[in-house]
């Protein structure tokens, strides 16, 4: 079954962790939601990676937060928050990838 991040969460965010980091934040509609997507690890180093076009490396962490029902992954800004070539100071404008992730889940 293909699944659209967008259809099953209720936010998809991101924003700063500081001046050389970004947060991207997922919070999913439902515990059963969340407990499919944890066990499935979708969401991980190498898909996160892979959307946003960066070495693996770059991806610092993925953490799953059930009470919140949320998972939270942090990568190395492309550039430091407030510098010349920096088009977005607050990091508010970085979950353009995560809203168009499809994923593969089975039934």
């Amino acid at each position: 079954m293909t699944v659209r991040l967008r259809d099953v969460a209720s936010v998809i965010r991101s924003k700063n962790a500081g001046p050389f980091e970004l947060t991207l934040d997922v919070l999913l509609k439902d515990d059963a939601t969340f407990e499919m997507l944890r066990k499935a690890d979708v969401i991980n180093a190498k898909s996160i990676a892979k959307l946003y076009r960066i070495p693996e490396s770059d991806v610092i962490g993925i953490v799953y937060f059930p009470n919140a029902r949320a998972i939270k992954a942090t990568i190395v800004r492309p550039c430091a928050s407030g510098a010349l070539q920096e088009r977005d100071v607050y990091g508010a404008q970085q979950h353009g990838p995560l809203v168009n992730f499809t994923f593969e889940l089975e039934e």
